[in-house]
């Protein structure tokens, strides 16, 4: 309820059309340099955040982790890179060499274009760079989400392709799992963005960021942040949703067949995409570039200068560290459990969600007070309880009435196709011969003359009936 109110009392509802003409003026020079700096934040987090994967897991494992290359073995992540570069290249014989070849490379190029619209700074306060004023972004669009979404849509067919190309069977299974997967939780995850979008009134990245200058919106919309999370690590194929790569069934994925250089490519998308949806979600939910609360309120220089860079990495590095609690908590889940809790958890939630913010902004729009939005929103979640409830007695009585007249299903026999079988889904197995009680049996000693037990003597002769 905390959440409701301040999502129908908060200032600032609906924005006027987002100013972007501060983007675009730089020179040529300019802009290469500040696509060459996201290329390279993002390989830079890439390289920390291999070495600090795997030296938060050996924490959490009681291991030492990686100490050998470099100081504190700082360096694993780069010794990792040119031990696969050096590594034999192998094309299985039965693969479609062309897709074979793409398939990496459509997996790593998206990853690397959606952080051409996160901002990293304030669009109105400008850095020197070379003596020259520009924005700490690349670009900005007024549908830049919808250019986010995209983007990652097009690295869902890299995956697809690598599993078909290899002319394997279980490379395959990962990519048609990936596929679904990917799918399933891409929906939630528009839903979510939907909720963001109503609130703050725009789509691009820097109006959203500017839109929780009071309240950032884990706190406004809770439940959207919470469907993101989870979303964004079935998208990223990370464990507990680790299914593409499953090692117990599918032998490790869809790049079972790939090496050398090309595994690594798979390997650079992956983290690179943690990279990306750990910036979207401080962009959209944890106030982008903004400081923290307790910093921001007693310094006014906080949010400017260089230090929005600052509080925006710690923020990412913050979220990369949820990743990996979760790689060394969390046991991987089955399929049907990561479906199930994509189509009828997550889709459910998230539009129900997106109803009720539609419905406080649209009532917020037309100047009614908080007293009325909780009336009419929780008239509407009793009178759907209400409907449910309804509907449940009436679907249990008709489910009764068919189990009582249903006849009698035939006794299941599992020896009936001469070998045993195991039953279907409603079937039993018959009850299993109870044995005899123990007063009816007795002890056979080993090596015993005179035990009989069963009408038998102890060296294999029938004893002599009386």
């Amino acid at each position: 309820m905390t959440a409701l109110a301040q999502l129908a009392a908060a200032p600032g509802t609906v924005l006027a059309a987002e100013d972007l003409s501060m983007f675009g003026r730089d020179p040529w020079w300019l802009v290469v340099v500040k696509a060459v700096f996201c290329f390279a934040f993002l390989l830079l987090t890439v390289l920390f955040a291999i070495v600090w994967e795997r030296k938060v897991v050996a924490w959490m494992q009681l291991r030492i982790g990686p100490n050998r290359h470099g100081p504190w073995g700082m360096l694993q992540s780069l010794a990792d890179g040119a031990k696969l570069m050096f590594k034999e290249d192998i094309i299985v014989k039965r693969a479609d060499k062309v897709v074979y070849v793409l398939a990496p490379i459509i997996a790593a190029v998206p990853a690397f274009m959606a952080i051409a619209v996160i901002p990293f700074g304030p669009a109105g306060n400008e850095v020197s760079i070379f003596g020259h004023r520009t924005t700490m972004q690349l670009t900005d669009l007024p549908i830049a989400m919808l250019y986010i979404l995209a983007v990652a849509s097009v690295g869902i067919y890299g995956i697809v392709l690598a599993g078909w190309s290899s002319g394997s069977t279980y490379p395959l299974l990962g990519g048609l799992r990936s596929c679904a997967q990917m799918i399933s939780y891409e929906i939630a995850m528009g839903a979510a963005f939907a909720s963001v979008f109503l609130y703050s009134g725009s789509m691009s990245t820097s109006a959203i960021v500017e839109a929780q200058a009071d309240r950032w919106f884990i706190i406004l919309l809770p439940v959207s942040f919470i469907v993101y999370i989870v979303t964004m690590v079935g998208e990223t194929n990370r464990a507990p949703f680790d299914m593409p790569e499953s090692e117990g069934d599918l032998v490790g994925g869809f790049n079972t067949e790939y090496s050398s250089i090309k595994f690594a490519m798979f390997m650079l998308a992956e983290y690179i995409n943690m990279v990306t949806v750990s910036a979207v979600a401080a962009t959209l939910f944890l106030g982008g570039w903004r400081a923290p609360w307790p910093i921001s309120t007693f310094w006014e220089g906080a949010n400017h200068g260089w230090w929005p860079l600052l509080w925006f990495v710690v923020k990412v590095q913050l979220l990369l560290f949820f990743f990996i609690w979760l790689r060394g908590t969390l046991p991987r889940v089955r399929y049907d459990q990561l479906m199930k809790l994509g189509w009828k958890v997550l889709i459910p939630v998230s539009v129900v969600w997106l109803m009720v913010v539609a419905t406080v902004r649209a009532l917020r729009n037309e100047n009614y007070g908080f007293q009325s939005i909780v009336l009419y929103v929780l008239g509407a979640v009793i009178a759907i309880l209400l409907l449910s409830f309804v509907v449940d007695i009436f679907r249990d009585r008709k489910e009764k009435a068919a189990a009582a007249s249903a006849p009698e299903p035939p006794a299941f026999d599992p020896m009936a196709g001469g070998f045993p079988v195991p039953p279907l889904p409603g079937q039993e197995l018959p009850p299993v011969p109870r044995r005899r009680p123990r007063r009816d049996r007795e002890l056979i000693v080993s090596g015993g003359g005179n035990t009989v037990s069963d009408g038998t003597e102890s060296d294999g002769k029938e004893a002599d009936s009386v």
